[in-house]
């Protein structure tokens, strides 16, 4: 299946804790982890967040300011946030494909702006407030079940159908014939559902698998792989692990 390493954290900041949780057995077709990111003190200089490329759609609430929530993405590149040094953060990580986009919209990147949509994300994280994370995980849960219920989250059959297949998934041919759909119908599907391409889709499971240890799957030679590593997080293989935890 697929499992996403969300981020990197430096080595060097050891104040900065970064939990996740699985969800209720009832909702693992839909919630990949609820996430906590807070530092334990204020740090001596900015913390900056390195983001990994993954395919999830993200609910985020920050703990220091209830204005801040809202739902974003990531992209097929890593990206890099100026947290400052405090910082608390309580997060939902969907699985990808279950955010129904058109029903509502995402956004790009770490949510940094109060939310104006229609999602009672506020007074959630009104709730949330004050709360140690287990009882957090109980808020989040019943937020979970009821955009479920309104349908702004499905479990999605192409996605999932892909996570069974994985390891056998090697070109953009082969997630289209374990989907049992032609090379347009993926295009479409998964630009609809995941808001990327089948080929951006490839590389962010391919540089996730690296990332769980089989450094070089599906890559042509050790060269193809550092460079492609490199394009999507900007550091080679090497560097990133004497850098970053995942």
């Amino acid at each position: 299946m697929y499992d996403p390493k969300g981020n990197g954290k430096d080595k060097a900041v050891q104040s900065v804790q970064f939990t996740e949780s699985l969800p209720p057995k009832h909702l693992r077709g839909l919630v990949h982890h609820y996430i906590e990111l807070r530092t334990e003190a204020p740090l001596a200089q900015d913390y900056r967040f390195h983001a990994l490329p993954d395919a999830c759609a993200y609910v985020v609430f920050d703990q220091r300011d209830p204005r801040i929530t809202g739902v974003s993405k990531l992209r097929a590149t890593a990206q890099e946030f100026n947290l400052g040094r405090q910082f608390h953060f309580v997060n939902i990580r969907f699985l990808p494909g279950v955010w129904q986009t058109a029903r509502m919209p995402l956004t790009e990147g770490i949510i940094d702006q109060p939310y104006s949509g229609a999602l009672p994300l506020h007074t959630i994280n009104q709730d949330l407030a004050g709360e140690s994370f287990a009882a957090q995980k109980g808020v989040l849960t019943t937020l979970v079940e009821q955009l479920a219920r309104d349908g702004i989250i499905a479990p999605n059959p192409v996605t999932d159908r892909i996570f069974q297949n994985l390891e056998d998934i090697t070109s953009v041919a082969d997630m289209a014939v374990a989907c049992d759909l032609s090379a347009r119908q993926l295009q479409r599907v998964l630009k609809a559902t995941t808001g990327f391409a089948p080929h951006d889709f490839l590389k962010i499971l391919r540089l996730q698998q690296s990332l769980t240890g089989n450094d070089t799957w599906d890559y042509a030679d050790q060269s193809h792989f550092i460079h492609s590593f490199r394009r999507a997080t900007g550091y080679t293989p090497g560097k990133y692990a004497r850098k970053f935890d995942v």
